[in-house]
């Protein structure tokens, strides 16, 4: 039996590949987009380490090209479901007993295997399946995935660590067991670093998993159970169960076994699963732990003192990257009139160099969006921004899904601070921007915090401090991310720990030790070396 005392190793954020002309990273992505484009992968379910067929077939499909077959993907049903949490029970014990560190010696192994064997397959698999461009594949796919499976063990460690005080003749200490029951991973189409998180944080923390892969993404599902094989991840602990969310997630749910939710995705989705959980809460062995990230109106406001080069960098940025399907993508923007003028110049003088396209051309800056559903979605916000008094198209505005769902990066003015556009989730290469007087930063501040039920991410761009620490104050909980300067996407692991509040989910901010606390179910230990041998205490003594 090992008795050395384990060190996680400290772990550092992965470098970004720059794909540049001529590079050796550039050659290899090509290479491999190029084999998967050549051939159709068949994907299974994954259950108890076995794949499993079971002919009920979808396809997988290039969001910008949607005549291109990748593959097809095996649906799992209500009985598959169910086999996926026998199995996840079946190994329960066996895993939530395996050494800690043995648990986090496989995701430090299969940060490895991404970072080198793995890394283009998993980025090609993004940018096909999902399409993002090569420098979105690489900060997601890569990159923030392997920080994940790198900081987490590190995190475990920091949790175990977290030890109470003891007094003479008492020792007290305590351990984090893993949750009753089995957690129900379910992840969004839209980061394959999420997709691979939040199965595998519950899995570090000592708890087996169910994971329902979103159908728009589940060729990189597919590759991210590959390599946690490889790593040694034992058969049973993470289950891969791709289907219908309305078909795979009741009898999930409804299961008395059920320990725990961790959740990506929309927040009608997640807060139909907590009426779920929630109206029959008595069957279940333990109060099921609820861990969700959802929407965002994610916000960009600037001050009359800003730099009107770097807001608009950021704004197209942060609102047109992966095509605005990022939970913290910029969706309104607040713009004081004095500046506008030059903001809008600049802004539309940028916008005309944005190329959209396929995705294996490496000029371009944009992709289609995920899929007809959403294709349709944006188009309804776009036809009503045209059709609407008060509400201008500056830019954009136009689709095209005949070949790809391909939707122009959009800017709209709204006149009114609270209207549609500004206030609901677009999830699309759509920014509503409202010009306000200069002097009513102050007013608008409390327009911004109070116009959008969500919370997730919004950024300030200011050189005046005064103006600066106002709206930090101001918009203290309008954002479970703030940023200053910057565009509010790019949230790093371990540099900022991402979640929001109000409708954008329940901030339990994946990337640090707060999201690893919630697959834990702690006990406290006492040991009193010379325990008392009367019940009496000094004062019965006398009257």
């Amino acid at each position: 039996m090992f008795n050395g005392i384990f060190r996680v190793p400290q772990p550092k954020n992965e470098p970004i590949l720059g794909y540049a002309p001529g590079s050796s990273e550039k050659a290899e992505l090509k290479g491999k987009l190029k084999e998967m484009l050549s051939g159709q992968a068949e994907v299974p379910m994954i259950i108890g380490g076995e794949e499993v067929r079971n002919g009920n077939l979808a396809d997988i499909r290039c969001p910008h090209d949607h005549g291109h077959l990748l593959g097809r993907y095996h649906q799992a049903d209500a009985e598959y479901a169910i086999k996926a949490v026998d199995a996840a029970q079946k190994v329960k014990r066996q895993w939530g007993e395996m050494p800690w560190e043995s648990r986090a010696v496989i995701l430090l192994k299969a940060a490895d295997l991404l970072a080198g064997k793995y890394r283009q397959t998993l980025n090609a698999a993004t940018m096909l399946n999902m399409s993002k461009t090569p420098h979105q594949a690489e900060i997601d796919a890569a990159c923030e995935l392997i920080d994940f499976w790198r900081f987490n063990p590190h995190f475990m460690e920091e949790v175990y660590g977290d030890q109470p005080i003891s007094t003479p003749g008492v020792l007290n200490y305590m351990e984090h067991r893993p949750l009753d029951g089995f957690v129900f991973a379910i992840t969004p189409f839209n980061f394959t670093s999420i997709a691979g998180n939040l199965p595998t944080a519950p899995a570090l923390m000592g708890n087996t998993v169910v994971w329902k892969p979103a159908s728009a993404a589940v060729l990189p599902a597919y590759f991210i159970m590959k390599v946690l094989e490889e790593a040694g991840m034992p058969p049973g602990v993470i289950n891969m169960v791709p289907g219908p969310g309305p078909v795979v997630g009741p009898p999930v749910l409804n299961d008395v076994r059920l320990g725990g939710i961790h959740f990506t995705g929309s927040t009608y989705v997640f807060s139909t699963i907590w009426l779920a959980i929630g109206s029959d809460i008595r069957k279940y062995v333990s109060y099921p732990r609820i861990v969700g990230e959802t929407g965002g109106k994610n916000f960009i406001f600037s001050h009359a003192s800003c730099d009107v080069e770097a807001l608009v960098a950021a704004t197209v940025r942060g609102a047109f990257e992966y095509q605005g399907q990022k939970c913290s993508a910029a969706s309104r923007m607040y713009v004081p009139d004095s500046i506008w003028p030059a903001v809008k110049e600049r802004m539309l003088d940028e916008i005309k160099d944005v190329k959209m396209g396929d995705v294996c051309d490496f000029r371009n800056f944009m992709g289609g969006v995920i899929d007809k559903k959403a294709y349709d979605t944006i188009v309804e916000y776009i036809e009503y921004a045209k059709t609407t008094a008060g509400l201008e198209i500056i830019t954009g505005g136009g689709y095209d899904n005949s070949k790809g769902y391909f939707i122009e990066p959009t800017v709209v003015v709204s006149e009114d601070p609270k209207s549609r556009l500004m206030a609901e989730e677009i999830f699309g290469p759509v920014i509503t921007v409202h010009v306000y007087p200069e002097r009513d930063y102050d007013k608008m501040l409390e327009v911004c915090d109070r116009t959008s039920p969500y919370a997730l991410t919004g950024s300030i761009f200011s050189l005046d401090r005064g103006a600066t620490v106002k709206a930090m104050n101001v918009l203290r909980h309008a954002a479970g991310n703030f940023y200053v300067n910057d565009k509010p996407t790019g949230a790093v692991v371990s540099q900022q720990p991402f979640g929001g509040t109000r409708a954008s989910g329940t901030n339990d901010k994946a990337g640090s030790w707060l999201n690893l606390e919630r697959w834990v179910s702690p006990r406290a230990i006492k040991e009193t070396f010379l325990p008392p041998r009367d019940f009496r205490y000094p004062y019965m003594g006398e009257k």
